[in-house]
């Protein structure tokens, strides 16, 4: 049987960087998730590493803030 692969230290540091440009940029959550079509709370655990989201969800995120999705992981 195949084992769920989790790579919590990537999340978190993806969810950090997420947090960085949001702030960058001046942006509040509950702007940029209704934007991204996703519930702000949704946004939240994915900034704290709580869940491993959807890559269409990382997508959205990305066009909500107006940035390239790689700028998600260019510190990472």
């Amino acid at each position: 049987m195949a084992k769920y692969l989790r790579d919590k230290e990537g999340i978190v540091a993806f969810g950090k960087r997420v947090r960085d440009i949001l702030l960058k940029k001046q942006l509040t959550q509950e702007d940029v998730a209704w934007e991204a079509g996703i519930e702000p709370m949704q946004l939240s655990r994915i900034e704290r590493g709580v869940i491993n989201t959807r890559i269409s969800h990382l997508l959205a995120i990305a066009k909500a803030m107006q940035v390239h999705p790689s700028e998600f992981f260019s510190k990472i």
